[in-house]
This record gives structure tokens, C-alpha cells and sequence, in this order.
């Protein structure tokens, strides 16, 4: 249903069973996937490809140009999967030339109210920002991860696949894959707190994959030698399974170093 007040651009595509409620705006070069929802006085602003089964929520904000001071009007994008679901006054802006030209955000992500995701972020599978977690420019998270409420992530941080990271955190590294974080709480000499066991075992990872993934956590997090060389006893002592391999291929390739 397409209510009467809702104001929709001519070239706009919209798919099978999309509803667009009172006073909702979809502007040009905007295409909506089949069975997504547009709600009350919800804009999506200009250049957004958005998936199937999609909800945007009342006074959110999806593809208005980036927040920053190089943008001269390009033609950049938004991209959004299916069942995804952007909660009331979240904001998700377009890239921008001099970076990768997209905003993506991944399938079955939700971004809770107040949530920001700025201009060329990459959001991977599966994620969920908490209310009001806010993403600068460049960003790159990984599948499954969690970030918490009142959350700031600085630009060009990666987070990875099924990390958690606690409210009220300020995220200025890079975030290895599988860990607990909470990053600059006041009267903590750490931001790691040991595996995201629940979440590993929620997404299928074996007993024996979480014990070998804290055997490495081990080495990696909680010794007192330099990182290179805990990388390379890690990789020497450890089975190399996929999730072990891409743990320490994650940090060994980090360019703003890791949380520890």
C-alpha cells in the first residue's frame, strides 16, 4: 500500500508488496526490493538499492549525501540486503567519491534507533548496532558481529567476524574476530575480555573450535610477549583451523593495531 501523502519519484523502482506510509519520502535512483516497508515520514533520500523484506522505520535517514567536506555531489551509493531492518532515526549516508563510492550494509542486519553508519562503511552479514551506535567513515565489519549502545567506532576500524563489543565503548583499534570488548571504560588497563563464547556457540562453532580458539586467544591476548612473536607461536603451537587462520590472519594484517 502506497498511502496518499507519501511523496515518491518518478523513476523510483519499487518492488512486489512494498508499503510506503503518510508523509514517507523515496526520491530518485532509489530501487526497494519486493515485500519492504517504507514507514511514516521515513526518507530514503536518492541512490539506495535496498533488498527484499527491508523495513525502514519512522524518521530514519537512507542514502542522504556523506557527511564530509570533499563531497562535491557525486554519484554515490547505498546498498542495503535483504531483511534488514533500520530503526526509527537512524541514519545511513551515501559514500563518496575518494572512497570506495557505497555504503553496505549486509542481509538480515538490524541498526536500532539513533544509529549512525557514515559514508563508505562496508557492514558485513548479520550484524547488529545497538541503540545509538554510531560509525565513522570507512568502516568494515565483519559477519556477526555486535556493537553495543552509546558505541563510537573511529574511521577506517575494522571489527571482526562475531565480535561483541559492550556499551559506551570508544573504539579506536581494530576489533579481533570472536572477542569480548569494551574499549576505554575508565579504571581498565584491558578492552578484551576473553572469548564471545555464547555468540560462538550460537552461530554452530564446535566445542573443540571454541577450545582451539582460546588456546590462541591465549597466546595472542593474554601473554606478555610483542605481538609478532605471539602471532608466530600461535601459528606453531595451535591447529590451524579456519576460524584459528583467520584470527591471526586478521591481526597480523591489522594498519591500526588490535585492541589486547
Amino acid at each position: 500500500m502506497i498511502h496518499s501523502t507519501a511523496i515518491i519519484s518518478p523513476d523510483a523502482r519499487l518492488g512486489e508488496g512494498v508499503e510506503v506510509g503518510p508523509y514517507a519520502v523515496v526520491g530518485p535512483e532509489v530501487s526497494i526490493g519486493d515485500g519492504s516497508r517504507i514507514d511514516s515520514h521515513a526518507v530514503v533520500e536518492s541512490h539506495v538499492r535496498m533488498g527484499k523484506n527491508c523495513r525502514v522505520s519512522s524518521f530514519a535517514s537512507v542514502g542522504a549525501p556523506p557527511q564530509d567536506l570533499k563531497f562535491r555531489g557525486e554519484e554515490t551509493w547505498v546498498e542495503i540486503g535483504d531483511d534488514v531492518v533500520v530503526r526509527e532515526y537512524a541514519t545511513i549516508n551515501r559514500g563518496t567519491a575518494t572512497g570506495l563510492g557505497t555504503t553496505r550494509v549486509g542481509n538480515n542486519c538490524m541498526i536500532m534507533a539513533y544509529c549512525h553508519v557514515a559514508h563508505d562503511c562496508q557492514v558485513g552479514n548479520r550484524v547488529i548496532m545497538a541503540n545509538a551506535a554510531t560509525l565513522a567513515g570507512h568502516i568494515e565489519i565483519e559477519d556477526g558481529a555486535f556493537i553495543g549502545g552509546l558505541t563510537g567506532v573511529h574511521q577506517f576500524v575494522k571489527i571482526g567476524t562475531l565480535a561483541m563489543i559492550g556499551a559506551q565503548s570508544g573504539v579506536s583499534q581494530d576489533v579481533p574476530p570472536y572477542v569480548k570488548a569494551v574499549a576505554l571504560r575508565q579504571g581498565r588497563n584491558r578492552s578484551l575480555f576473553g572469548l564471545n563464547v555464547v555468540g560462538l556457540r550460537r552461530a554452530g562453532l564446535t566445542p573443540e573450535t571454541i577450545a582451539t580458539l582460546k588456546k590462541a586467544y591465549r597466546i595472542l591476548f593474554n601473554s606478555e610477549m610483542p605481538m609478532r612473536e605471539a602471532l608466530d607461536r600461535a601459528e606453531s603451537e595451535v591447529e590451524q583451523t579456519p576460524e584459528v587462520k583467520h584470527l591471526i590472519g586478521f591481526v597480523r594484517s591489522s594498519k591500526r593495531g588490535v585492541l589486547r
